[in-house]
């Protein structure tokens, strides 16, 4: 018997992900009064209507989101957001914001999911959430997964990167070697440091950067 743990925030109407980007919208396009007048009696149904960045909720960024002439979204082939082992690299008690290579040095993360745990998703949706001092990932601690063969890097932080550093080099380097990003995750402790697979898909939209995903694990009993 496996156990699912998800690991993804929930999407609703007027929510704000990122201070500044716009909330997504959700709404009935056909609402099921609407659709009485074209079933039989008693049968309804609901159709749904949303506009969202894709940049909202728990998402996955692909190589376009940086490069111009990077592969999109579409272009994930499943065995790399999907079916991965994965790792939970614990930084609650990180002494500061920033993670340098320090925190994965000695770490076998090669073709592994590395899920890195800060707490920071405590405060979603709240001001210090967004204020400026979440946790990021150096541009050596990105370098140091590049070298040592990680998979996918995710973690339960505003941003992978520093948001007050427009060179990105979290992004730019991960993204430059293929490797996949999932932002604003939650519930991290609920998952074992190992023996656990990690799963992020998202649809086949071509053309896009990022899209949100339903992130979970799926732990073997």
């Amino acid at each position: 018997m496996a156990r699912l743990i998800d690991l993804s925030h929930e999407i609703e109407h007027g929510m704000v992900t990122y201070r500044g980007l716009l909330a997504p919208a959700i709404s009935d396009w056909l609402s099921r009064d609407a659709s009485r007048a074209r079933y039989a009696a008693g049968t309804t149904f609901q159709i749904g209507k949303i506009e969202l960045l894709a940049n909202t909720g728990t998402y996955i960024d692909a190589p376009f989101h940086r490069y111009e002439q990077g592969n999109d979204i579409s272009a994930y082939p499943l065995q790399a957001v999907a079916d991965l082992p994965g790792i939970v690299i614990g930084a609650v008690g990180r002494p500061s914001r920033a993670l340098d290579a320090g925190w994965f040095a000695g770490r076998d993360v090669r073709d592994k999911a590395v899920l890195v745990r800060t707490g920071w998703d405590a405060h979603w949706r709240t001001e210090t959430y967004s204020g400026g001092e979440h946790p990021f990932l150096t541009r050596d601690a990105a370098q140091q997964l590049v070298a040592a063969g990680a998979a996918l890097v995710g973690i339960d932080s505003l941003n992978i990167d520093d948001d007050k550093d427009g060179a990105r080099p979290a992004h730019t380097i991960l993204l430059g070697a293929g490797i996949a990003i999932v932002e604003h995750m939650t519930n991290l402790g609920a998952l074992p440091e190992a023996g656990f697979r990690f799963f992020a898909v998202p649809p086949r939209v071509k053309g896009m950067g990022s899209f949100p995903v339903r992130a979970f694990a799926r732990i073997e009993r």
